[in-house]
């Protein structure tokens, strides 16, 4: 049995893309593999979409070159241990967040 990519799986393809695996359907997953922030002027248009995202597309013939290295819970995962740390930090410090 081949690796089924799911959504939050990292993965490493071909030892040069690595990200989290974003959409996944029958044909082809999309591979995170870079976010910045938007301008605050376009967030004003879209406020639900704060990041840009850039996505590469690996196709269901180019699966068995994925390699799995863990999963996450969600997409918020990593952001939400990013404010627990500052959190913290400033709790230290006597800065309310």
């Amino acid at each position: 049995m081949s690796y089924q990519p799911k959504v939050n799986d990292y993965v490493i393809w071909k030892n040069h893309v690595r990200g989290w695996v974003y959409f996944n359907c029958d044909q082809y997953v999309t591979i995170e593999i870079l976010v910045t922030p938007r301008h605050s002027e376009d967030v004003g248009h879209t406020p639900f979409h704060r990041n840009d995202r850039l996505l590469v597309i690996c196709y269901r013939e180019q699966w068995k070159e994925l390699k799995y290295v863990r999963s996450r819970k969600s997409m918020y995962e990593e952001e939400e241990k990013c404010m627990e740390m500052v959190g913290e930090s400033t709790r230290r410090e006597g800065i309310k967040v």
